[in-house]
């Protein structure tokens, strides 16, 4: 006896309304894996810099200059008997070695704005890593400011004393 086809099947090679083919449901899985893997691999080929930048940005040479020492009383806590004062020795990094000859005659503008804000820090202000981090970024503001429209790259601290 020949089999009946049933009146909710569709012929053959035809889809059912609201189904997909299997075969098609699998390529878009493939093809979607491939372009992730593809695209993955892709960008670590992109990520690793020519060899060529990595040799430019070495060779370009850094300038520091130094700041005189400073020796500064510190701003006095509530209760607090004795003085406490901060020593800093701090250099300043450039990018360019010909930005020193810019900046070298402003230095007393830099320390006259490193003096009057290091003198109302409090010694609880410089405590710990967070307070001398927020110290450079601060020192580092202060002295874009005063050498504008040259361009201090860092703030580095030789000494920090407080006692």
């Amino acid at each position: 006896m020949a089999k009946k086809a049933k009146p909710n099947a569709a012929p053959e090679g035809e889809a059912v309304e609201g189904e997909k083919p299997a075969g098609r449901k699998k390529l878009v899985i493939i093809v979607a894996a491939v372009l992730l893997l593809g695209g993955g691999g892709g960008w670590f080929v992109m990520r690793k810099p020519a060899p060529d930048q990595n040799a430019a940005a070495a060779k370009k040479p850094v300038a520091f200059l130094d700041v005189a020492d400073m020796v500064v009383n510190l701003a006095s806590e509530p209760n607090q008997d004795r003085p406490r004062f901060l020593k800093l020795k701090v250099a300043l990094e450039m990018k360019d070695a010909k930005i020193v000859g810019d900046v070298q005659p402003l230095l007393p503008r830099v320390q006259d704005i490193f003096q009057v804000f290091v003198r109302e820090l409090r010694a609880s202000d410089l405590e710990g890593s967070g307070g001398i981090h927020r110290l450079r970024e601060e020192l580092l503001r202060r002295v874009n400011l005063a050498v504008f429209p040259s361009k201090i790259d860092a703030v580095l601290f030789k000494e920090v004393i407080v006692q």
